[in-house]
């Protein structure tokens, strides 16, 4: 953008310890390298003990947050910048928490009337002190199998499984639990994958073109995300206008409902009869050369360094206001 800007240099923050470290560290290289060509001061910062001093050294700087999991997406860092009172792109603390637990934003997002999976979240000492046999059963008399087995604080679907039988799901469990204390077993809807973007610049949410996804394994897990060519990616997704019209406008209710910033991805399974089914919403989207927000914002038109730096602006707005 050509405009002159009124804010200081821009702190593109990535890296972090989550498990999503690798991740984050890609979308802040592509993040950074798209404000630097639209000729923006960047600085590149991992999360460290020194960037309270860096920020507090800057005179009006604007945070870009590209942290993935843990405290890059649970709101603890969306608090610090607020207390630091920087401005920052993205959702305020008390959204970011919401939507990054999944035990919390699903039953949230099918209180507004939206298709969710039928879904039980288990806190590990429940699991471990009832014991897994009595509550496998009860599990596959509630829900049936197959069933997607996910830790209710993580992304990238790091500890996501796939359950087939009663006899998988306690090894599933215990899978998920490495990533946290609570776990959410839900039924496995089979359909059409897509992920809908929703950027919000001029106070109104507007959804881009469902990327529909395609995971050469038929599991789109963290090698079919992050690997080039193990998935393909089709934008605008080959679906109806009806359905696009229809997953569009269920990432914006999302969007609302849990009541996220300037930019959001929800991921949605198209069942075959056509109806759309919310699985999770992402405050923080994956920036890096496979990451299906990017594709999204070109398949709309848009150069995504024009947008990322829309979207900082816009944060430099709301923070003056």
């Amino acid at each position: 953008m050509t405009e002159t800007q009124h804010h200081g240099p821009i702190v593109v923050l990535s890296g972090g310890l989550s498990h999503e470290r690798d991740v984050s560290l890609r979308s802040g290289r592509r993040v950074a390298q798209a404000l630097r060509d639209q000729g923006r001061e960047v600085i590149e910062s991992d999360l460290n003990a020194g960037l309270v001093e860096l920020i507090g050294g800057l005179t009006d700087p604007v945070v870009f947050p590209l942290l993935h999991g843990g405290v890059g997406e649970d709101g603890g860092l969306q608090q610090v910048l607020k207390l630091l009172d920087v401005a920052y792109v993205g959702s305020t603390p008390a959204a970011a928490r919401r939507s990054f637990n999944k035990a919390i934003a699903g039953p949230l997002v099918a209180q507004a009337g939206i298709a969710t999976p039928k879904a039980v979240a288990l806190p590990h000492d429940m699991f471990r002190e009832l014991g897994a046999a009595a509550l496998v059963a009860a599990i596959g008399e509630r829900l049936g199998f197959p069933l997607m087995v996910k830790p209710a604080r993580s992304g990238s679907a790091l500890g996501c499984t796939v359950v087939h039988s009663a006899a998988e799901l306690p090894a599933a469990m215990v899978g998920a639990y490495s990533y946290g204390d609570v776990a959410v077993v839900e039924e496995f809807i089979s359909g059409t994958e897509v992920a809908v973007g929703v950027v919000v610049l001029d106070g109104e949410p507007a959804a881009l073109p469902a990327v529909e996804i395609r995971p050469q394994s038929g599991v789109y897990d963290y090698t079919a995300r992050y690997t080039a060519g193990e998935t393909r990616f089709i934008v605008p997704a080959e679906v109806s206008d009806e359905i696009a019209a229809a997953c569009a406008s269920l990432a914006i209710t999302a969007h609302q409902v849990l009541g996220l910033g300037t930019l959001s991805r929800a991921d949605i399974i198209v069942r075959p009869d056509g109806e759309p089914v919310f699985l999770e919403v992402n405050s923080s989207p994956g920036m890096t050369e496979t990451s299906l927000f990017p594709q999204a914002v070109e398949a709309a038109g848009t150069d995504f360094g024009v947008l990322c730096a829309a979207l900082v602006d816009a944060a430099w707005a709301a923070h003056q206001r």
